[in-house]
């Protein structure tokens, strides 16, 4: 793990989405990190250790998904498929599709294999299997805070995690989608035709070595989301961390931030592979571009 020595930052920004602002700062203590997500390699030898069962190996529950139709409460988990050409991006379940027999194992379904991915970020992963890896493991998941101060790399209030401009250097740094989302795809390094995880690694680690916190997979936080950062106060917060969903009456599961965009993310849909941006996804929620890394704070066992 790599070790972040504690400090205030300016978290959020007021350039880009409603939810990520207000700009305020704060603080937060010293904690080790993973150096890159969790990798398939890694989550087998926890699930051969423990039998451990992920959330989209299981059937769903009636009961969790009242409106749902019983032949369709199968296991599976989200699948990308891209357009034959130009759509609308109004409606994502023109390229989602939920896919039975989709796992940790398989996934993108079915006949898919994790098979010279060992050192790829594990998917289909919901927020209660990498609580569960974290817990084994003697670790945990990191908050919002934590994770974006980490990503930033000590350049505070800059746009990516190595600075103001996407390609400074006059080539990609990060796997992410270029292109027109969700059908044109231009494949950068290790990348294959078919847009997807990338082994972690391949692209330069942020200023403080760590890999992937822009690209690749989008990571769990512990943090429920709330619609917009609270406003600035007098004092920075230290070591702020969102421990109640928004609404007691939102949907049966709710929502965590997860944060650093995938290689799903692209500029003219997404642009969430930066240090400030964040989105809600419900805690049942499996994707293939959905990872998590953990941390050990100061003091922890």
């Amino acid at each position: 793990m790599v070790w972040i020595s504690g400090g205030s930052f300016a978290m959020g920004s007021d350039d880009f989405f409603p939810e990520e602002r207000p700009v305020h700062r704060v603080r937060v203590d010293a904690f080790w990190i993973d150096p890159h997500p969790v990798t398939n390699a890694k989550f087998r030898r926890f699930v051969k250790e423990t039998g451990y069962v992920t959330v989209a190996e299981r059937s769903p529950a009636a009961a969790d998904y009242p409106d749902a139709e019983p032949a369709s409460l199968v296991p599976g988990g989200l699948v990308f498929r891209p357009t034959a050409g130009p759509v609308s991006l109004d409606n994502w379940r023109r390229w989602w599709r939920y896919v039975p027999g989709a796992s940790w194992r398989h996934p993108r379904g079915p006949g898919s294999t994790l098979d010279r991915h060992d050192r790829h970020p594990v998917t289909q992963i919901a927020y209660e299997d990498a609580a569960a890896y974290a817990a084994w493991a003697g670790k945990q998941l990191p908050t919002e805070a934590e994770w974006e101060y980490a990503a930033r790399g000590g350049l505070d209030g800059a746009t990516f995690a190595w600075g103001d401009e996407f390609e400074p250097t006059g080539r990609r740094l990060a796997n992410v989608w270029v292109g027109a989302f969700p059908w044109q795809f231009h494949p950068g390094r290790g990348q294959t035709p078919t847009p997807g995880t990338t082994a972690v690694g391949t692209y330069s680690p942020n200023d403080y070595g760590l890999y992937d916190m822009t690209g690749n997979v989008w990571e769990w936080t512990v943090d429920y989301f709330r619609s917009q950062h609270p406003a600035p106060s007098c004092c920075a917060p230290r070591n702020p961390r969102v421990d109640t969903p928004e609404s007691e009456a939102a949907q049966h599961f709710p929502r965590r931030v997860i944060k650093g965009g995938s290689f799903l993310c692209a500029a003219n849909y997404c642009l969430r592979y930066r240090p400030a941006a964040r989105q809600g996804q419900t805690e049942d929620t499996s994707t293939c571009h959905l990872g998590f890394r953990c941390v050990v704070r100061d003091g922890d066992s």
